[in-house]
């Protein structure tokens, strides 16, 4: 009974969240994550051999010395005092050990970091908050958030290329089947970069202890057939569409503070302190990826988000009943 409820314990999540499950970073689909598996199952091999010799001479010798029938439980076993050939031994090969795993360590970041870009490179600008991830795309005008849309590449010639930087504290970018982990840290850019080989969804988070809700500040990777990431940049290049800029909700939604964080291209919303909410339906998630994006959730998240996420820096706004469906109906239409 008890094993079962630590395991409920253990996958516990918030009620009505998706469930976010950390992907394997034994199945690499990019470059970058491929040379870090291998270093990763080199370290294991070496390390499981050291457990195996070590594990493997103590049952040795609680074996061959344990008490036997007849023994003198007081005699004291006979005292060996020194070996130069053992403790050379224990001193050499550790030191050899640290030495190989130093050195390839060294290569593989070397070899990931000084890579040289294609000639077809997406670049992408990402900055984290708390909690949540903004997303520039520099070349096409686009601003997004906690999905970061690129093309897959399974000839490897396309890479898209980050630049990583945060407004607040540490926080750190980790795609595992992508690539490995990369800080955002405050006054300083730091660079990865990834060539996902299949079209898919590629779930990640960050990675840094970063405040309150560090474990739920989750992103994800959209890897699209080229064609189908030429489709999504140039929707997204667009303003909102006619419906949304029409809605009704509209004025209610420009008359309160929502206007002060978030921006909608082609209204007077113009705020840069949370996410752009031009296309908002056209993404996965809310919440950086904690809620499905439906707009039952959208209507409980604009109610009060501290419900979802405690701690996050959006307020309960207290809206009355009519504001709360008129700012839900607006922005459902931002697709």
């Amino acid at each position: 009974m008890s094993v079962h409820c630590l395991l409920a314990l253990l996958q516990a999540h918030v009620p009505g969240t998706a469930e976010h499950r950390i992907t394997n970073i034994f199945r690499p689909l990019a470059t970058p994550a491929e040379a870090e598996k291998n270093i990763a199952l080199l370290v294991l091999a070496i390390t499981g051999a050291i457990f195996v010799v070590v594990a493997g001479l103590i049952v040795y010798t609680c074996w061959r010395f344990r008490l036997r029938p007849g023994d003198d439980a007081q005699q004291e076993p006979p005292q060996v005092y020194g070996s130069n050939q053992i403790e050379a031994a224990w001193t050499v090969i550790p030191i050899l050990i640290v030495f190989v795993l130093v050195g390839v360590t060294a290569r593989v970041i070397a070899s990931v970091q000084n890579a040289s870009p294609p000639a077809s490179m997406l670049k992408i600008r990402v900055i984290g908050h708390q909690w949540w991830w903004e997303i520039h795309y520099p070349d096409y005008g686009i601003v997004t958030a906690n999905e970061v849309n690129m093309p897959a590449t399974p000839d490897g010639r396309i890479a898209s290329y980050f630049e990583l930087q945060s407004v607040d504290v540490l926080h750190n970018f980790w795609v595992p089947q992508l690539a490995g982990k990369v800080d955002l840290i405050p006054n300083r850019t730091n660079y990865m970069w990834m060539d996902p080989r299949e079209p898919g969804v590629y779930v990640g988070n960050c990675a840094e202890y970063c405040g309150t809700q560090h474990a739920n500040m989750l992103l994800r990777v959209i890897a699209q057939k080229p064609e189908d990431f030429r489709q999504w940049a140039s929707d997204q290049q667009k303003p909102a569409v006619p419906g949304a800029l029409a809605n009704p909700g509209r004025k209610t939604f420009e008359s309160l503070s929502c206007v002060s964080c978030h921006a909608v291209k082609g209204t007077a919303a113009a705020g840069k302190f949370g996410p752009d909410l031009t296309h908002l339906m056209s993404r996965q998630t809310l919440a950086s990826a904690m809620l499905p994006n439906t707009v039952e959730n959208l209507r409980a998240w604009i109610d009060d988000p501290q419900k979802s996420k405690p701690g996050c820096l959006m307020p309960n706004m207290k809206l009355s009943e009519p504001q709360l469906n008129a700012v839900t109906s607006y922005l459902e239409a931002l697709r």
